[in-house]
């Protein structure tokens, strides 16, 4: 076995943690944040809301069931991953399993990562990094290899992330009864097969496109990266197409949008929630689903106006998991209810958008 180049984490506040690289070997820089699941690396380094971000996994054994082939389906959809390439600028383990079983894997992690230039490290203690972003919030973070000034820190909210991850044209998926358009904000592309199979024509178009001037029977808003008041386009075009009455149905980045076209604020959480273990309750009874999520900011639910009103509330901190307008066919949800290494519990949802239409 080729011996792994020491590498060091360094995070804003002066905090260092040595490791050994497994990935490609480049200095890389992002805000460092931690995903409590168990299993779905391949899936959730797909995942184009974590664009900007540096995934610190808390499940310590990471790449013992390798990598699933990057193929794809004649519509264009990723046969076992989620979008066509990794959008999380680094991967952060404990330990990493060079060795892989699984009958579905075609090459080890840090082989995959290399491939797509994509820095992997091992060796840290993420526990201590677990608590430390715990109590001080998700941070700025870089990854170097010989000086530690070789790259400087980033905050990527301070970047349009949705714009770097949406679809630059119009793509039209299937053929069926109804008409939905996809505002791509850095769609999953399990919400668009979830959305495919059940009898819709998805129009996807890029997050800033005018899809007003689209016919549609819906529309749906995706989840994506980063701050959501860099979308304020995207905000205004769901606000015009309100006016239609038509129903609206959002997801993750898109419950957030809805949210602010509906005149309420977003804040950025002090780590976010990323994990496929989330409570959330339907507002009103005491049903309770466990929910995939990943996102950093939340909806504030004083600031939505007597037209709306909370759909979920996450049971750990409280916060808003989702909206509903109380008169029109509008309504979100935080958490991925199509999240494919994570519950089902809450696909329905695909269905009550469906229904509406």
């Amino acid at each position: 076995m080729q011996a792994r180049k020491e590498v060091q984490l360094i995070l804003d506040d002066g905090s260092r943690f040595s490791g050994y690289s497994f990935g490609y070997e480049n200095p890389v820089a992002g805000e460092v944040v931690f995903n409590t699941a168990m299993t779905g690396y391949p899936e959730s380094l797909t995942d184009p809301s974590y664009s900007g971000q540096m995934m610190v996994l808390t499940y310590p054994l990471v790449g013992n069931y390798g990598v699933p082939p990057q193929t794809f389906e004649a519509n264009g959809l990723s046969t076992f991953l989620e979008s066509e390439k990794i959008h999380a600028e680094a991967i952060i383990v404990s330990d990493y399993s060079e060795n892989y079983s699984h009958w579905n894997a075609v090459e080890s992690l840090g082989d995959w990562l290399k491939k797509e230039k994509i820095a992997g490290i091992t060796g840290i203690d993420t526990r201590a990094l677990t608590k430390l972003l715990r109590e001080k919030g998700s941070m700025k973070g870089k990854i170097v290899f010989e000086d530690e000034n070789e790259i400087d820190f980033v905050d990527p909210n301070l970047i349009n992330q949705v714009a770097r991850v949406s679809c630059r044209e119009v793509i039209t998926y299937g053929n069926g009864k109804k008409r939905v358009v996809l505002v791509d904000c850095g769609v999953k592309h399990n919400i668009i097969r979830c959305l495919l199979k059940r009898d819709v024509t998805v129009i996807r178009v890029p997050w800033d496109y005018d899809f007003n001037t689209i016919e549609y029977d819906g529309l749906f808003i995706s989840n994506g990266p980063g701050d959501p008041d860099m979308c304020d386009i995207t905000v205004g075009h769901i606000r015009e197409a309100m006016k239609k009455e038509k129903p609206i149905f959002g997801i993750c980045m898109g419950n957030q949008l809805l949210a602010k076209a509906g005149g309420a604020k977003t804040f950025k959480l002090k780590y976010g929630h990323r994990s496929h273990n989330q409570p959330v309750r339907l507002v009103g009874t005491n049903k309770c689903f466990i929910t995939s999520q990943n996102h950093g900011y939340a909806v504030d639910n004083d600031t939505l106006s007597d037209d709306w009103e909370p759909l979920f509330l996450n049971m750990n901190d409280g916060t808003n998991e989702g909206i509903r307008h109380k008169r029109l066919p509008f309504f979100s949800a935080q958490f991925h209810p199509e999240a494919a290494s994570g519950p089902t519990d809450t696909e329905f949802l695909f269905d009550t958008f469906i229904d509406k239409i």
